[in-house]
């Protein structure tokens, strides 16, 4: 088949099944497929509503031809048999697990509203919408094989499971599969990754001093996110406090006042233009004097964490040619057992490592009277942009858009990272404008171009024809 018979037949069959695939995605989405270790069990490793979304997408698989692998609920994939036999595969992986859809919505979030060109709800873009792009580009390929074509290599479309929450469900793959000899994960922007910052996380806890004024702090859903919203009960009286801007208050009877402020949120590795909530709260609790002497240090120190989203404030600042700067971003505060509990969430370049990071927070802790400990701390993944896989992918993306094709890092963490030879590959397409009611990925009223989907659509099996003609 020609480039331009390829093309053509491409285009005939996204045609065919694009209402398949927005019908798909809404299946995919009316799942709260957030992860739940409360309720895990055998077989359903990350609970029993992530385990459901994993099911519905195995089902979809199974039903557009494709051979499905459940792996114990950890994670499931579904192949393209080909001549090379089973280990030795390309792979795409997305995931169909979600952070909670939080507050602000203006659209349902669990149900798909097509509105004006665009698709909204949890997880269209990050990262059911996308999953299902790349079932579907497998899904053309099984055509093929079903009409006697032989793949040069099996085709395999890995279904994650653990993504948002710690990725845990791919090392228990690859502890039982070989790696596939080239991958790309559909979860981010065009034209193409070809690095992650570090990725690191930790919590701040206070002394037991809860309650002396403040007897709630919470705000923030997932540590990778910058929060929204966050409150604080307090002890005082409301028709006594100021107004404020992003600042609501509100009599909680019995003497006590519910403090609630209102940020704008986003994804902890793309903070610009978000504010977050936990620092308008911190500082006007501050500004009004409503901290005991023990519970104020601890405020001082979410206002520190969030004067800037780069770290610069809380002194561990760094940044290279490769990834630029490093992001440091406070995501759940909560009260537990009469403490204060504050997560971090870093993402750095290769100028400075995890334990720089931990020892400088630490410091910061002790001269707030807290504890520190560090949870996480995974070095920079990179691979070269000048791989003969990477040129296959950026080609396609050039012809398609007419942009120029040019990889580059991220500070987000994707699949890619887990596996020597891969890369995240779309679907956003930064050059893309999308309206301003439209929000982005773990945010209210996440939406993506359904036009760009049908693109990326087109993108993907093309790049996927074109790695079945490398020597790999």
């Amino acid at each position: 088949m020609t480039d331009e018979q390829l093309r053509s037949d491409v285009d005939a069959f996204v045609d065919e099944v694009w209402e398949d695939v927005v019908r798909d995605i809404d299946l995919l989405v009316r799942h709260d497929s957030v992860e739940d270790l409360a309720h895990a069990e055998p077989g359903r490793p990350w609970g029993p509503a992530a385990n459901d979304a994993l099911v519905e997408a195995e089902r979809m698989a199974e039903r557009l031809g494709l051979e499905v692998t459940d792996l114990d609920g950890y994670l499931g994939f579904a192949d393209v048999p080909g001549a090379s036999g089973p280990e030795r595969y390309l792979a795409t992986i997305a995931h169909t697990d979600i952070v909670p859809t939080g507050e602000g919505w203006h659209f349902p979030p669990l149900e798909v509203t097509r509105k004006d060109g665009m698709l909204i709800g949890r997880g269209v873009a990050d990262d059911k919408g996308p999953f299902v792009l790349s079932l579907y580009a497998a899904a053309y390929f099984a055509r093929r094989a079903a009409a006697g074509e032989e793949l040069p290599y099996t085709l395999r479309c890995i279904i994650g499971n653990n993504e948002e929450t710690g990725m845990g469900d791919v090392p228990y793959y690859l502890e039982r599969y070989p790696e596939p000899l080239f991958c790309f994960s559909p979860d981010a922007e065009f034209p193409l990754i070809c690095g992650e910052k570090g990725l690191y996380g930790g919590e701040f806890t206070s002394g037991p001093v809860a309650g002396e004024r403040i007897v709630e702090l919470a705000g923030g859903t997932v540590s990778n996110a910058i929060p929204g919203r966050a409150s604080a009960l307090v002890r005082a009286d409301a028709a006594a406090l100021p107004a404020a801007e992003r600042v609501a208050v509100e009599d909680a009877g019995e003497g006590l006042a519910r403090v609630t402020a209102t940020g704008i949120g986003g994804h902890a590795s793309m903070p610009a233009g978000t504010v977050n909530a936990i620092g308008v709260l911190a500082r006007y609790l501050l500004a009004n004097d409503l901290a005991g002497d023990g519970e104020r240090p601890f405020l001082e120190l979410l206002a520190t964490l969030t004067e800037d989203a780069y770290g610069r404030a809380a002194g561990v600042a760094a940044t290279d040619d490769k990834f630029g700067d490093l992001t440091l971003v406070a995501g759940v505060v909560r009260t537990e057992g009469g403490r204060f509990v504050q997560t971090v969430d870093s993402r750095f370049p290769t100028s400075t490592t995890a334990e720089d990071i931990t020892a400088r927070l630490g410091e910061l802790a002790r001269a707030h009277g807290c504890a520190y400990e560090a949870s996480r701390g995974e070095s920079p993944f990179y691979v070269s942009p000048d791989s003969p896989e990477v040129h296959a992918l950026l080609d396609t993306y050039a012809e398609y858009t007419g942009r120029e094709g040019r990889a580059f890092t991220i500070g987000g963490g994707t699949y890619a990272r887990h596996f020597r030879r891969a890369c995240a590959f779309g679907p956003q397409d930064p050059a893309d404008e999308l309206p301003g009611w439209v929000g982005g990925e773990h945010g209210p009223d996440e939406g993506v171009s359904e036009e760009a989907m049908r693109r990326a659509l087109k993108i993907y099996i093309v790049s996927i024809a074109r790695l079945m003609e490398l020597e790999l």
